[in-house]
C-alpha cells in the first residue's frame, strides 16, 4: 500500500467533510474505491504527565462529567487538547516539555510526530515567539505541519509560557 502524504490525508478529510455535509463532490474513481475508514469518535487516555494531577478515589462517582477529552481518535484522525507546562522555567523549557508529552500522547494513540497535520501554537507573550520556535523547529520530520501561532491576551491558562494542541493522522 503506498504510504499516504499529509496533502492525500487532507484532501480525503475534506472529502468525507463534504459527504458528512449532504454536499455532492466529484471524487476521482480511484479514490472512491478505496477502503472504508470507520468514523468513531474514541477517547485516548493520555500519557503520565511530570505535572501532578490528583486521582480519582477507586469506585467514587465523579462530582461532574468532564469538560473535555484530552485525546480523541475519530477515523484515521487523532485530536490532542492543547498542553502547556506548569513550573518555573523558559520559553525554551516550557516549549520541550510539552513537545515531549504531545509526543508521548501521540504514540499512545497510534500515532507520531511526523504524522501530525495541524498544530495551533498558543504563547503569553508574542516576545517568545523565537524562543520557542527555537525548541519547536525540527522536531516534526522532514515536513513540518501547518501551523497557526498566536499571543492570547491575559496569557495561558494555568501560568504556562506557551501551550500546544495538534491533529495528527493514525
Amino acid at each position: 500500500m503506498e504510504k499516504q502524504t499529509r496533502r492525500g490525508l487532507l484532501k480525503n478529510a475534506a472529502a468525507a467533510a463534504v459527504g458528512a455535509t449532504g454536499a455532492v463532490a466529484m471524487i476521482p474513481e480511484a479514490q472512491a474505491q478505496a477502503p472504508a475508514i470507520e468514523w468513531k469518535k474514541k477517547a485516548v487516555k493520555r500519557a503520565p504527565s511530570g505535572d501532578k494531577v490528583l486521582a480519582p478515589t477507586p469506585g467514587a462517582a465523579p462530582d461532574k462529567p468532564p469538560l473535555f477529552n484530552g485525546i480523541i481518535s475519530f477515523g484515521n484522525l487523532v485530536f490532542l487538547a492543547g498542553v502547556g507546562a506548569h513550573f518555573q522555567g523558559t520559553i525554551e523549557e516550557h516549549t520541550k516539555h510539552v513537545l515531549d508529552e504531545l509526543e508521548a500522547n501521540l504514540k499512545l494513540a497510534g500515532s507520531s510526530m511526523e504524522k501530525v497535520l495541524k498544530v495551533n501554537v498558543y504563547l503569553s507573550d508574542l516576545k517568545d515567539y523565537a524562543g520557542m520556535n527555537s525548541v519547536y523547529q525540527g522536531r516534526w520530520g522532514s515536513v513540518p505541519p501547518v501551523r497557526t501561532t498566536i499571543a492570547v491576551a491575559g496569557g495561558v491558562p494555568g501560568n504556562s509560557l506557551v501551550e500546544i494542541d495538534c491533529i495528527a493522522s493514525i
